[in-house]
C-alpha cells in the first residue's frame, strides 16, 4: 500500500513540475477545495488519506502538506513510519516563514480519545536553528500512536529582540489549542520540550502561563491561553543575571554574546530586561512540572543554572526533577534519559503513574 501511495504521488510531483499550480488546475469549480471527482482518477483512491480533517474535500493546505511530505526540502529529517507531517502551518497569521509550526500526527492512533501533544522548540542561541529537527525528538512518541507532536519556529535575534521569541512560542501554543478539535488533540495536555535557547523558552512557557502581560497579542487566537501541562528542559538558561557571572567559555563581557543580542544590550546594562526574560523570575505555585537534564561539564550554559531553577521550583511547591548528566557537555545522548522522559510524559499527559529516578546519569557520548 505504501509503495502504491508513493508511486501515485511521484506522478503528482511530475505533474507539479509541468504545471505551475496543479491544485488550481485540478480545482475545476475554483472553490478552493478539491473534490474526489476533481482528482485525476489514479489518485482518487488516496483521497481519504489526504483529507486529514475529514471534511469531504481537500484544502490547499492538505494538498501542500502531502506534497511536502513526499518531496521534502533537502536535509529535512525523515518522518518515521506511522507519522503524518503537516509542515509550515502559520500560527501568527503573518507571511513570516519563522512564524510557522510543523504538526505531526500518527496515522494509526491508540484509541479514539483526543491525543496529548508534545511540542519541541529548537535551540541555537536564539540566533540560529530550525524547527525541522524537532521530528528527531518527538517522532518516536508520535509513531507510538499515543501522542501528537509539533515543532515551533520563532523569530531569531537577527530579526527581532525579546520578547518576540516568547510571544511567538505562546502564539503557537494558542494556535494548537484553537485547532485541537480539528486535528483530534487534547488542548489541556500539551507538553513542551526544548534544548539550550529552546530550553529557556520552554521553561519560560512553564513559568509564565499565569502572567497576562507576557502573553503577547499575535494571531487570531488570543481567546486561548498558553499554559502547558509539563516541561522538559535540556540545559536552558534560567537566570540571565546570575549566568553572566558564572564561569563558561562564552565571553559575556562583549556586546554580541547570545543573551546580549536577545535583549538588545549586555545583561550588565539591561538588568530589568534580563530579569523579565529569566524563567526563574516568574515561578509561582501552580506552574507546570519540570524535568531538567543538564551536563555538569556544559561549557556554554553553566550547570548552576539547572540547580537554581530546580531549587526555585521546589521552594514554590512545583514538581521539579533535576537529572544530572555527569560529565555531559552542551548536548548528550542517553537511553536511560530517554526512558525517564517517556515516563514523565506518560505520567503528566496520559495519567500513568511512575516513580521517575533522578539519579545522575554518566555521559559517555557527548554531542
Amino acid at each position: 500500500m505504501k509503495s502504491t501511495f508513493t508511486a501515485l504521488f511521484a506522478l503528482t510531483l511530475t505533474l507539479v513540475a509541468q504545471q505551475p499550480d496543479v491544485f488550481r488546475a485540478w480545482d475545476r469549480d475554483q472553490n478552493g477545495q478539491l473534490s474526489r471527482e476533481e482528482l485525476p482518477e489514479g489518485l482518487r483512491k488516496n483521497f481519504d488519506r489526504v483529507d486529514t480533517d475529514k471534511s469531504g474535500s481537500i484544502s490547499r493546505e492538505e494538498h501542500n502538506a502531502i506534497a511536502r511530505r513526499n518531496n521534502p526540502a533537502p536535509n529535512t529529517p525523515r518522518v518515521p513510519e506511522n507519522v503524518r507531517a503537516l509542515r509550515d502551518l502559520p500560527y501568527a497569521d503573518t507571511e513570516n516563514p519563522r512564524q510557522r509550526l510543523d504538526l505531526y500526527l500518527p496515522e494509526t492512533r491508540e484509541g479514539s480519545a483526543p491525543l496529548p501533544v508534545i511540542v519541541f522548540i529548537h535551540g541555537g542561541g536564539w540566533r540560529a536553528g530550525d524547527k525541522a529537527g524537532g521530528i528527531n525528538n518527538v517522532g518516536r512518541f508520535v509513531s507510538s500512536g499515543h501522542f501528537a507532536g509539533a515543532s515551533i519556529g520563532y523569530r531569531l535575534t537577527g530579526e527581532a529582540q525579546w520578547p518576540a521569541q516568547i510571544h511567538d512560542c505562546k502564539a503557537a501554543i494558542r494556535w494548537i489549542k484553537a485547532h485541537a478539535k480539528e486535528h483530534g488533540l487534547d488542548p489541556e495536555k500539551i507538553a513542551v520540550w526544548g534544548s539550550s535557547a529552546g530550553g529557556h523558552l520552554v521553561s519560560f512557557l512553564g513559568t509564565s502561563g499565569d502572567v497576562p502581560a507576557l502573553e503577547g497579542t499575535l494571531g487570531k487566537h488570543t481567546d486561548q491561553n498558553s499554559r502547558v501541562r509539563c516541561v522538559v528542559n535540556f540545559f536552558g538558561p534560567e537566570n540571565f543575571l546570575t549566568m553572566v557571572t558564572q564561569e563558561s567559555t562564552v565571553d559575556r563581557t562583549t556586546p554580541d554574546y547570545p543573551e546580549a543580542l536577545l535583549l538588545g544590550g549586555r545583561v550588565q546594562e539591561k538588568q530589568e530586561a534580563a530579569k523579565e526574560a529569566s524563567p526563574v523570575t516568574h515561578i509561582s505555585a501552580g506552574d507546570a512540572p519540570v524535568l531538567t537534564a543538564h551536563g555538569t561539564k556544559d561549557p556554554l550554559v553553566p550547570y548552576a543554572q539547572a540547580t537554581e531553577l530546580d531549587a526555585a521550583l521546589k521552594k514554590a511547591g512545583v514538581e521539579s526533577l533535576l537529572i544530572e548528566m555527569t560529565n555531559g557537555g552542551h548536548g548528550f545522548r542517553s537511553e536511560e534519559l530517554d526512558r525517564r522522559i517517556a515516563q514523565f510524559f506518560d505520567k503528566h499527559l496520559r495519567g500513568i503513574e511512575a516513580t521517575i529516578s533522578t539519579e545522575p546519569i554518566a555521559v559517555t557520548e557527548r554531542r
